[in-house]
């Protein structure tokens, strides 16, 4: 199943996690309120499903809110979600290949505006 985690830091910020099981797919900068968390990820619930995707290692460019498919330095592909401010809301571990990082893509934009939330910060201390 797919959903959004909200997780606090160990420095009392805040983290989004898009996860399917216990798979993390994608993830959030720190925030310092839990409600730059919430806003994370009701933008991408919003603006995922007709965000283009753009190939950066390809030297495409984009504007709004976009997917991009990057190159890391080894060779290998993440994924990133920009805000139309150009603003990296989230990122995704590193694949292989770029199949893979378009099918991460392809599920956030599916899955993630029914995706529920779990505030994992409402039952901790």
């Amino acid at each position: 199943m797919h959903k959004f985690k909200i997780l606090k830091t160990e420095k009392g910020e805040f983290r989004v996690q898009f996860v399917y099981n216990a798979e993390v797919m994608v993830w959030s900068e720190n925030y310092t309120a839990k409600a730059g968390a919430k806003n994370c990820i009701e933008s991408i619930k919003k603006n995922a499903p007709d965000a283009a995707t753009v190939d950066v290692s390809k030297d495409e460019v984009g504007s709004g809110y976009r997917f991009e498919i990057v190159e890391s330095k080894d060779g290998q592909h993440f994924v990133r979600f920009k805000a139309s401010n150009g603003e990296t809301m989230v990122r995704s571990e590193t694949y292989a290949s770029k199949a893979s990082a378009k099918n991460c893509i392809e599920s956030v934009k599916k899955n993630g505006p029914s995706a529920p939330v779990d505030d994992e910060t409402a039952v901790a201390s």
